[in-house]
């Protein structure tokens, strides 16, 4: 990058101080590389580095920039030292861009939300992949800057390669598909526009209760173009992220429902982890003895064996949780959007004069279900809220505490059934390969999945063991999400040694969406545990195929039979063998004692690795226990087969039961 710029007779003095000559990229980078987050103390890099895949609309823009940057690197971006290696951008190579965005939405995650990764990509199909990774972030909360490469501002030829004509419309690229996934979107059609532009992504970004997806979109002209920019937009600039606390009224509020509760439940979701409020939950609960269940996002926010936590809650919950939730006078969330799995679709929350009270940091979510809101950080809030209950005497009746401690004993019972292996040599069920993994890893181990069958599983039986041990992607529940997340998370871990174990978990519908990204891990040499498990189709919505009246049509992964359909034998498709050729170390393995052996095995090794396992179908899809809650998937009000007309009886059987929270 050129110095400071001197005055010329075509460039003046600037009279608000010394400027820097560089292309809009090359500002761009230079800014994203001083700009960071500071929180209780804290201060590390906002965006650490930069994945991209170029094309004719990045390539001479943002790809020249990161060469000028000192691209390269471990990603984690927050090196010290000589001021140049402070600074530097290092860069990422993906394989597909949504795969893209998934590494940097797992690397957020992991880094609580304070650091980020930027993702870049030429125009056309290279921008439009971005759009289900950001809907990911956004719906998530999860900071990502996605720098989709954009058709010329200067229109020297309309239209160009990949270029979406809009008839109505000049201004409209395929980028303005960004716009309802991205919490802040622009685009920089003038090198000036970039300044207050890149200010404003930066301000999402690191705000909590406005970060997701934020995208600007840079065309590739201006991308190239040169001027003169302030000295001053390239100095260090911190971005304090915020812990608001609650306001007077409504802590009072929430301080007289507590103690007018009789059997209040706690709901915690994946705000508690963000805030970094495991410790202050655990505290609140010691001083009342209130009961947490969680969310997807949430668990993990107590430990399994808290005496207080109840597990997971709603369709995919424990029967301890529904339980609780049925009969519950007070529903407290921290730090959750009360999804449809969560409520059970209106259905779970049945104590006719049950009240709601959401913690959380933004209005939107808080006063969900006509809820007496807290507006606040988890973690500011919970102390504000066990500060203010203190030397007020309340504590839930020790019958309570009783009555869902006696309860949580007993899922535990059926949590082992569904782990055990009574027959060493017999092909695992997907419970039993749950177990395996459960007896083996320990507080260090990081596990990542997204969808199918797992999530209800995993949210049911497994056995939480640290506040980041459980990172299971449900807001969007994206096939596809896993392999790439896994890697940001390993980023994220950085230079760690040995690194901490972090294992995929996918099956073979779900690796088939997006197994690119293994040969990023094969060539950044990270040690990702992959473990694929082969059912033969897509097992969950099988399962849910059938109990709709849908015959599970289209779900398994056969030939077609005689009539047409897909009956026929298994594929001949060999997962195993194209995780190998991906660059992977394979082991595969047949029996429950092969998997032991093959788990323990992965987990040591210092390279990517996958386990390969074939799984027994049980009777249901997920094994037992069976779904502790409804989950409202409309089911065709007509029909001529019977397995529809059974299940639409079922379905308004259960529909009645939902109710409106006003």
């Amino acid at each position: 990058m050129s110095p400071t710029s001197p005055a010329s007779p075509t460039r003046p003095a600037n009279p608000h101080g010394p400027t820097r000559r560089l292309t809009t990229a090359q500002a761009l980078i230079a800014f994203l590389a001083r700009q960071y987050t500071e929180r209780d103390g804290r201060r590390q890099r906002l965006i650490s580095a930069t994945w991209g895949i170029f094309g004719h609309g990045n390539v001479a823009g943002i790809g020249q920039a990161l060469v000028e940057a000192g691209g390269g690197g471990s990603g984690d971006g927050n090196g010290s030292g000589a001021n140049g290696a402070a600074h530097r951008m290092p860069y990422l190579q993906g394989r597909n861009e949504q795969a893209m965005v998934h590494a940097a939405v797992g690397y957020a995650r992991q880094s609580g939300r304070l650091s980020a990764h930027a993702v870049t990509t030429s125009i056309g199909p290279g921008a439009t992949n971005l759009v289900t990774g950001a809907a990911l972030a956004t719906i998530n909360r999860l900071p990502v800057l996605l720098l989709p490469g954009d058709t010329f501002a200067t229109r020297p030829a309309d239209p160009v390669l990949q270029q979406l004509e809009v008839p109505y419309a000049g201004d409209v690229s395929v980028n303005d598909c960004l716009r309802p996934v991205s919490r802040y979107f622009d685009r920089i059609t003038r090198p000036e526009a970039l300044i207050p532009a890149a200010l404003q992504a930066m301000r999402v970004l690191a705000d909590p209760a406005e970060t997701g997806a934020v995208t600007l979109a840079l065309p590739q002209d201006v991308q190239a173009e040169a001027y003169d920019w302030p000295q001053e937009f390239f100095a260090e600039r911190d971005w304090h992220v915020r812990r608001p606390a609650p306001d007077a009224h409504e802590l009072e509020t929430a301080v007289r429902a507590v103690r007018s509760a009789r059997r209040p439940l706690i709901v915690a979701g994946g705000g508690v982890r963000h805030s970094a409020a495991e410790e202050t939950l655990a505290a609140f609960t010691a001083a009342t003895r209130i009961p947490v269940a969680s969310t997807q996002a949430g668990k993990g926010a107590l430990r399994h064996d808290h005496p207080a936590d109840v597990g997971g809650i709603g369709h995919t919950g424990t029967a301890t949780a529904d339980e609780l939730a049925r009969t519950a006078d007070l529903v407290i969330g921290v730090g959750t959007r009360f999804s449809d799995f969560t409520t059970a679709s209106g259905t779970l929350f049945a104590d006719p004069a049950v009240r709601f009270l959401h913690l959380n940091i933004t209005g939107f979510d808080a006063h969900k279900l006509a809820a007496l809101p807290l507006v606040a950080d988890a973690r500011a809030g919970l102390e504000a809220l066990t500060a203010a209950l203190a030397g007020r005497g309340y504590r839930v009746d020790p019958a309570y505490e009783t009555e869902y401690t006696g309860a949580k004993e007993a899922w535990e019972e059926r949590v082992e059934a569904s782990f055990a292996t009574p027959d060493p040599t017999a092909r695992p069920t997907q419970t039993q390969v749950l177990g395996l993994l459960d007896a083996l890893v320990t507080e260090d181990d990081i596990l990542v999945n997204a969808a199918g069958s797992l999530p209800g599983d995993l949210h049911k039986l497994w056995r939480t063991r640290s506040r980041d041990q459980y990172h299971v992607e449900y807001g969007y529940s994206c096939m596809g999400y896993e392999i790439p997340a896994a890697i940001g998370v390993l980023l994220a871990d950085g230079v760690r040694t040995p690194r901490r174990p972090v294992w995929a978990l996918v099956g073979d519908g779900t690796y088939l969406m997006n197994p690119t990204e293994i040969v990023t891990a094969v060539q950044e040499n990270l040690p990702l545990k992959l473990l694929i498990l082969q059912n033969h189709g897509y097992a969950s919505i099988g399962g849910l195929s059938e109990s709709v009246g849908a015959e599970g049509f289209g779900t398994a992964y056969r030939g077609r039979d005689a009539d047409g359909g897909f009956t026929g034998p298994p594929l001949p498709v060999d997962l195993a063998a194209n995780a190998a050729s991906l660059g992977m170390r394979v082991l595969r393995a047949t029996t429950v004692d092969d998997l032991r052996k093959a788990l323990s095995e992965a987990r040591d090794a210092e390279g990517p690795t996958c386990v390969y396992v074939e799984t027994e179908t049980p009777d249901t899809v997920s094994g037992p226990p069976p779904a502790q809650a409804w989950w409202d998937v409309p089911v065709a009000e007509t029909a001529s087969r019977p397995a529809a007309v059974k299940a639409r009886e079922e379905y308004d059987r259960q529909v009645a039961a939902r109710r409106r929270h006003l």
